[in-house]
């Protein structure tokens, strides 16, 4: 079975190299000056990176993607259509979409080469809608051995926490967070996915998270 491998910065941001058949699935780009490390990794492994694809559009998981590009020029790269907007400037809310936190407005230059869709399989991976954090993110269940690439709907760094939980030692992935109550019901959502593993855009991996999710969740019941 696959196993998560991580690069991560300042001990406290992942991406995540999967593999795949025709090579590597990175999730996520990191912050700016990881493209060099995240190369690096993929070299170790013997196997190119065929594919870039972000769980949502905050600089901190995109921070590295136009070096990436530089250096990747062949490799797809996939966001859900919603957060292609921020990620090329666009901090609107839709009509319909509740107000919440001000969404960050992103100067990167390298376009989509296409969408990101609800349930589509990109290789191994499951595409899973999860807004909240951003009305656009996304989260990525492996089919195989059914660990779940989480982004910022679940944090790990201090014990595992959704994002829209502000009394944390740092309040900053709750500060990151859109629409709170949004995010607690992607958070519920993938709890109900029962993934044997959780990989996060901040922590550690967990395994059998079941538990863990629950308590985080019994945290925000109120919210």
């Amino acid at each position: 079975m696959p196993v998560p491998v991580v690069v991560n910065r300042l001990k406290f941001v992942n991406s995540w190299l999967v593999r795949e058949d025709d090579g590597l699935t990175l999730i996520d780009a990191n912050i700016p000056g990881t493209a060099g490390r995240i190369v690096a990794k993929a070299q170790q492994l013997g196997a190119p990176i065929t594919r870039i694809v972000l769980t949502h559009a905050h600089p901190d998981h995109v921070g590295s993607l136009d070096k990436l590009h530089e250096q990747l020029p062949h490799a797809e790269v996939l966001i859900s259509e919603r957060d292609a907007r921020p990620l090329n400037g666009d901090g609107s809310l839709d009509p319909h979409e509740p107000k919440g936190r001000k969404l960050q407005a992103l100067k990167i230059k390298t376009r989509p080469t296409r969408h990101l869709t609800a349930g589509e399989r990109i290789g191994s991976l499951e595409v899973i809608p999860s807004p909240g954090h951003t009305p656009g993110h996304v989260a990525f269940l492996d089919t195989r051995d059914r660990t779940l690439y989480c982004g910022d709907v679940f944090s790990t760094y201090f014990r595992m926490a959704t994002t829209a939980e502000p009394k944390l030692p740092t309040p900053l992935p709750s500060l990151a967070t859109w629409h709170p109550p949004t995010e607690i019901a992607s958070a519920r959502a993938l709890r109900a996915l029962d993934p044997a593993r959780l990989a996060p855009g901040h922590g550690r991996v967990v395994e059998a998270p079941g538990a863990a999710m629950d308590a985080a969740l019994a945290r925000v019941s109120g919210s």
